[in-house]
């Protein structure tokens, strides 16, 4: 869109020196074009006036207006009625034109229009400040692309010709080929063509959908960066976070601050200081105080570690839940810790790995690692690998039943462990207690 600058810079620019002073009556004569009816001159008031349906070339430039006028003493410049001018392939358009050449400041007003080629702008006035090179409309305004799907809209428009930037404030609308923004302030740079805007803000891009309070977004590169009470979704995924970077080509975020990943489909959560997710790459991950959650059915399962990974398939799906260092987790009435945990969403088990420890109820399970098992949605079994060991109080604590081998299967019913295989080198210590309380031991 740099195009655009050339239109609003020559279009109006074109009004600073299309009168210098006394062009009309020595310099640089007007050529009259057929349909102009009459040229007046008042010695007294220094007034040019071009009057009856004006036609009229000025080094090369055309312009047309029903009349004119030019005050060489004030310095000022007129024109009413059906205002169009033409320069190269720029046409401009206006109901009224004034312009005062000793301040270079310009005002069109009464359904404005600029165009050439390629794009248009349509307002109700504009007013342009050759001095300080800025044109200014305050009563909404559209700019639209003729070749394109690009049009931006706004209560008030900045442009800055030298500098290549528009600002753009109330109610800001842009849309180019499925991307839509609706923001309080937008700031565009056309010759980076990078979007920068202020206030609550909603970008939507295809299926993706965008909401910040800042941030900036580079329409070629398709890129973003989201500050404040950030929240990206797409389908029943949602992302949010207090800074997050967004790449919509590589379908990358990178997301900081409270950052939480949530897949209602799944129906799991991730929580993180930190959050890194990729469709290409098919994996999300959150790392600092990070947490998952996971509703089975009527529970949830939470896991918490250093750094958490989410394993997606080629439909995107979540296959597996990875954590790493200081694991912990919690279901229904089991709690257990690691260095290391597994989760595999398919087929319905954890693996602990590295000094694993699991509490159920009244028991203790230790190994190398630790395997749990679910069954529609409740605990089943537990598999207990290397150095494997279980302890289970007796008699609120009084005594301690203890048992130890190569391997362990533990049997649940509900949140209770009600039966214990031990294979490979075992050894026990066992209280026995009533035959209705009794534990099913088997070495």
């Amino acid at each position: 869109m740099n195009k655009l600058n050339y239109i609003m810079k020559t279009a109006l620019v074109f009004f600073a020196v299309f009168f210098i002073s006394k062009v009309i009556a020595q310099k640089y004569p007007i050529v009259l074009l057929p349909g102009s009816q009459k040229v007046e001159y008042n010695k007294r008031t220094g007034e040019h006036r071009l009057l009856g349906t004006v036609n009229f070339t000025y080094k090369g430039n055309r312009m047309y207006c029903d009349s004119a006028a030019y005050n060489e003493k004030t310095q000022t410049i007129k024109a009413y009625g059906n205002v169009q001018v033409q320069k190269d392939d720029i046409n401009l358009y206006c109901d009224s034109f004034y312009y005062k050449t000793s301040v270079k400041y310009a005002k069109l007003w009464g359904n404005v229009r600029i165009r050439d080629s390629e794009y248009k702008i349509t307002t109700d006035s504009i007013d342009y400040d050759a001095k300080n090179g800025k044109a200014i409309y305050r009563n909404y305004g559209k700019i639209e692309s003729i070749v394109s799907t690009e049009k931006i809209s706004s209560k008030t428009g900045y442009f800055y010709p030298e500098t290549k930037n528009v600002s753009f404030g109330g109610k800001v609308k842009y849309y180019k080929d499925g991307l839509s923004m609706t923001t309080d302030t937008l700031k565009f740079n056309y010759a980076k063509q990078i979007a920068y805007f202020f206030g609550p803000t909603f970008i939507k891009n295809d299926s993706i959908k965008l909401n910040c309070n800042k941030g900036w977004y580079d329409v070629q590169k398709e890129r973003a960066q989201l500050f404040k009470s950030v929240k990206v979704s797409k389908d029943e995924l949602e992302i949010t976070a207090d800074t997050l970077y967004y790449n919509s080509k590589t379908n990358e975020i990178r997301a900081k601050g409270n950052a939480q990943y949530v897949d209602r489909k799944e129906n799991l959560s991730c929580f993180g200081k930190q959050l890194f997710s990729s469709d290409e790459k098919k994996f999300a991950y959150a790392t600092g105080d990070a947490m998952a959650s996971k509703i089975i059915r009527d529970d949830t399962l939470f896991i918490s570690s250093d750094t958490i990974l989410l394993v997606k398939d080629s439909l995107l799906n979540i296959q597996n839940v990875k954590a790493f260092h200081n694991v912990s987790f919690w279901y229904k009435g089991m709690a257990g810790k690691s260095d290391s945990s597994y989760y595999d969403v398919s087929r319905n088990f954890i693996l602990l790995r590295k000094s694993p420890i699991i509490w159920a109820e009244n028991t203790e399970l230790k190994g190398d690692s630790i395997r749990v098992f679910l069954k529609d949605s409740i605990v089943d079994s537990a598999l207990v690998m290397g150095n494997a060991s279980a302890i289970m109080e007796v008699d609120s604590g009084n005594y301690y039943n203890q048992v130890s081998g190569k391997k362990i299967i533990a049997q649940f019913k509900g949140e209770e462990i009600t039966k214990v295989d031990v294979k490979g080198n075992a050894w026990t210590i066992f209280y026995p207690i009533s035959e209705e309380k009794s534990l099913h031991l088997s070495i």
